[in-house]
């Protein structure tokens, strides 16, 4: 795939006080290239208990085109596909949120617990140019797959 028309994406999960850092971490990093950096950043939730913010920008084009690739491993890949003028935004920013647990057990499903933002490429900056060019890109991902 010679052009990936993704500006970047961004990639976010929260880890609770419930929960064992390194496995978040871990499902995150499902989607991300080998040795990628991931910011941390602390927070507090409603009764005084500890979040932490696990998030990643991937904006160069073999890195985006890795997140993209793993997203092919969806079994509802298609619906994705058909749901993506649901999915993207006036701003062109195509919105998924991807399972959790499902990604610590290296699947890929839809689901809660890890936030996928790509910021699409379109000119003009429209809706629909992105959606079209979102559609575009992910039909070759699963044609090359």
């Amino acid at each position: 795939m010679p052009q990936i028309p993704l500006h970047y994406v961004d990639l976010r999960t929260f880890c609770y006080a419930t929960e064992d850092e390194k496995r978040v971490e871990e499902a995150l990093r499902t989607f991300l290239p080998e040795e990628f950096e991931i910011d941390r950043a602390e927070s507090e939730g409603h009764y005084g208990d500890r979040i932490l913010v696990l998030s990643a920008r991937v904006e160069n084009a073999d890195d985006v085109r890795h997140v993209l690739s793993r997203l092919t491993a969806l079994e509802s890949f298609d619906r994705l596909i058909a749901e993506l003028d649901d999915r993207v935004t006036e701003n062109t920013e195509l919105f998924l949120r991807l399972d959790k647990q499902a990604a610590f057990e290296g699947d890929v499903r839809l689901g809660d617990g890890i936030t996928f933002r790509g910021k699409v490429e379109a000119y003009p900056a429209t809706k629909s140019a992105a959606v079209e060019n979102a559609e575009t890109v992910l039909e070759r991902l699963r044609d090359d797959d």
